[in-house]
């Protein structure tokens, strides 16, 4: 009889073990904080959500067409059309929206500069979202060395699409007032690098 009590009693604080390990295991489950989500999963750090960013410098290189631009010769003030050439600059983004630019474009052809113009601009783009697309206006002042020395002051529209987070493709178009000779526009298409 006295064999039986110590097997039950060993049995009852084997099963009461069981079920009290059973049940803090499963209290240990339930208090185990959830794993914060992945950084792609939250979208705060995400590649694409902030692949544009405050503080950014870039340089850029582009191709330039100009609609027509004037030119002082023997008979006067002279029409040149659809003239080509290349444009280098820089911007620097203080936010995620605001920035300033500067660049400087030079055409073929005959001319006495190497630099045909340089420009200054205020910059507001508008990042849509993790596409990598940013539309943006600019408008700024400059000086034309080409064929008449002039002030020119103008602005424009672009677009850039950021493919990857240093590496972009734009494209603008702007029109220009000129001081001494008739107004004219032109486009670029480029690539950007930022950092």
């Amino acid at each position: 009889m006295e064999i039986k009590r110590e097997v039950l009693s060993l049995v009852i604080v084997g099963i009461l073990t069981g079920v009290s390990y059973s049940t803090h295991a499963q209290e240990a489950k339930e208090i185990q904080p959830k794993p914060e989500p992945s950084q792609s999963e939250s979208g705060e750090n995400d590649f694409r959500a902030n692949i544009y960013h405050e503080g950014e410098f870039s340089i850029d290189g582009s191709a330039v067409g100009v609609l027509h631009s004037y030119d002082f010769n023997s008979a006067g003030l002279n029409r040149e059309n659809y003239r080509f050439g290349g444009d280098v600059g820089g911007s620097l983004f203080a936010t995620k929206c605001l920035g300033i630019s500067g660049d400087a474009f030079a055409l073929g052809g005959t001319s006495r500069t190497f630099v045909d113009t340089v420009t200054g601009n205020l910059v507001f783009r508008v990042p849509i979202g993790d596409t990598g697309l940013a539309p943006y206006v600019f408008g700024g002042a400059g000086y034309q060395f080409q064929h008449i020395d002039q002030i020119v002051g103008g602005g424009g529209v672009g677009l850039e699409f950021r493919i990857v987070r240093h590496f972009s493709i734009f494209a603008d178009a702007r029109y220009l007032a000129a001081v001494k000779a008739s107004n004219y526009g032109f486009a670029r298409a480029g690539v950007r690098i930022s950092f």
